[in-house]
């Protein structure tokens, strides 16, 4: 009887005589499961059509690593700022989509490929079974994996193997870039969207005035006792007003006037936040409008109620205790702006007692939390 053929009560493990293939026979036996077919797709080694097949699909991987390292390329040094108008940087996110996208769909392609036509030809029957396993089980699982290793024909086919491995680095790069290059970039760098907005002063320390969205400036009469005004950064390009554009997406605050006995509320609230104090001025207080939960803008003001609402996810901020939650999923007070008047007009910054204002942004940032939130 064969070695291949000896019952399972009867099979001795260490018998050199027995080839992998025979322990792994043996293994599947054990775990009831008969393979009844085995064929491999190129019994004889080397041939025309084996090179041929060989071939395209390391082209399938070697294209999927250029996809991946075109993906690295675009997303390092690729010019990502919005501007306005048609331009190249309105290709860049889809750039990155398309080489990504192409490049998962690449190996995947390969993979399948590499199974379908080169794998050796399998039908194997299996039976239920309760229980555990002998002790002699584990180096006829370690000899199966072995021989799987063994199935995918690398050994013989280096060409295919280092066409694997030179496709699928680059698409490791991939997916390590986005957070390899989070843990480069400092966010407390100055000017750094994940801790400033547009109201950061520039090199000279001079405030940054509060504007509508077209660009006015507004002075304390603009605010009617007991009303509200969404306000942006002052800043211009080109004599165009830049304030509410894309690039200040994380500026947008609400200005609020109070009325006299809700002033004084919120006045005596302040201690609760000692970063607040000398930030309201007089009876106005700004807060960011990006909802410290996921982002959205918080811009419903209940008057009667002295609540700001997100309708995202309803989370309800008190105004008149430091924008803190009360209601919904938001855990984060909504940041408070510094406010001053300077030459009439409301400018983010901090009135000194000289009359002068020293320019400030946000003493927090606004917006959701982040993995290096102060």
């Amino acid at each position: 009887m064969s070695a291949a053929h000896v019952q399972s009560e009867d099979f001795d493990v260490e018998d050199p005589k027995l080839t992998r293939f025979d322990l792994v026979k043996e293994g599947a036996r054990r775990d009831g499961v008969e393979i009844v077919h085995y064929a491999p797709r190129f019994p004889v080694p080397g041939t025309a059509r084996e090179k041929r097949i060989v071939r395209s699909i390391s082209l399938l991987f070697g294209l999927a690593g250029l996809l991946g390292l075109a993906f690295v390329v675009a997303y390092i040094a690729w010019p990502w700022t919005y501007k306005d108008g048609f331009n190249i940087h309105k290709f860049y996110t889809p750039v990155l989509g398309l080489t990504m996208g192409l490049s998962l769909l690449l190996i995947g392609v390969g993979m399948i490929s590499w199974g379908k036509k080169l794998l050796p030809e399998e039908i194997a029957v299996q039976e239920r079974h309760d229980g555990g396993s002998p002790v002699d089980e584990r180096k006829i699982t370690g000899e199966t994996m072995l021989n799987m290793v063994d199935e995918l024909g690398v050994k013989r086919r280096p060409l295919l193997g280092m066409a694997a491995l030179a496709g699928m680095a680059p698409l490791g790069v991939v997916l390590a870039a986005p957070l390899v290059g989070g843990l480069i970039n400092d966010p407390h760098h100055h000017g750094n969207p994940l801790i400033h907005t547009g109201f950061l002063p520039g090199k000279d320390g001079a405030p940054i005035a509060l504007a509508r969205d077209d660009g006015t400036l507004i002075t304390p009469a603009d605010v009617s006792v007991g009303g509200q005004m969404t306000v942006f950064p002052a800043l211009f390009e080109d004599g165009e007003f830049v304030g509410s554009s894309n690039e200040y997406a994380d500026s947008p605050t609400l200005l609020i006037h109070l009325r006299d006995e809700d002033a004084q509320a919120l006045h005596e609230n302040l201690g609760h936040v000692p970063g607040n104090k000398g930030l309201p001025w007089g009876n106005f207080v700004a807060y960011s409008k990006i909802c410290t939960h996921a982002g959205c803008p918080a811009s419903l003001f209940e008057q009667q109620t002295s609540r700001l609402l997100c309708p995202c996810h309803q989370s309800q901020f008190n105004i008149l205790d430091n924008a803190r939650p009360i209601f919904g999923p938001a855990t984060r007070r909504l940041p408070m702006l510094p406010l001053a008047v300077q030459n009439g007009n409301f400018v983010a910054g901090v009135q000194q007692p000289d009359g002068s204002v020293v320019g400030s942004d946000y003493k927090v940032p606004i917006g959701p939390g982040f993995w290096e939130r102060p």
